[in-house]
């Protein structure tokens, strides 16, 4: 039987992740974990854990238990899996404003595009709108995430 989990644990868990760290729920716990991949490697190499500083040891013990794959753990959407550049475009095509939007449209894609798209946003004086319509993706993604998984879930 899983835990109850607080919707923007697993919000926090989403928007925590990087390229070298990713996020878990612990479904007998509840809590997010995020693992480096420093960890995994340890981890995988099952290096002793007595060779690791006291503070890391914890995080490649549950590292462990993720390869191990006991069931405990289930990994959260990767950044990879949050298409960020689709929000962004989501975000242009919301706007009542098309020129604008179709401004923002052509900022997406290749290096550059968070700075470029930002700049605009301020430009326009809508990164507000920006910050809310983005907020509420996420909030779908986790919603969505939790009820594919049949994560019980509270909002708060």
């Amino acid at each position: 039987m899983s835990v109850r989990v607080k919707l923007d644990d697993i919000i926090e868990g989403l928007e925590s992740q990087s390229d070298e760290s990713f996020s878990f729920l612990n479904k007998k716990t509840g809590e997010i974990v995020l693992i480096s991949d420093y960890d995994m490697r340890a981890a995988e190499n099952n290096d002793p854990i007595e060779d690791f500083p006291e503070w890391e040891r914890d995080q490649i013990i549950i590292a462990r238990e993720i390869i191990a794959e006991t069931g405990d753990y289930i990994h959260l959407p990767s950044k990879y899996d949050i298409d960020e550049y689709r929000i962004m475009e989501d975000f242009c095509w919301s706007l009542d404003d098309t020129k604008k939007g179709e401004f923002l449209h052509g900022l997406i894609g290749g290096p550059g595009t968070s700075r470029r798209f930002k700049d605009a946003l301020y430009k326009y004086g809508i990164e507000e709108d920006w910050y809310k319509y983005h907020s509420a993706a996420i909030k779908d993604i986790a919603v969505d995430w939790c009820k594919e998984n049949k994560i019980e879930f509270d909002e708060t």
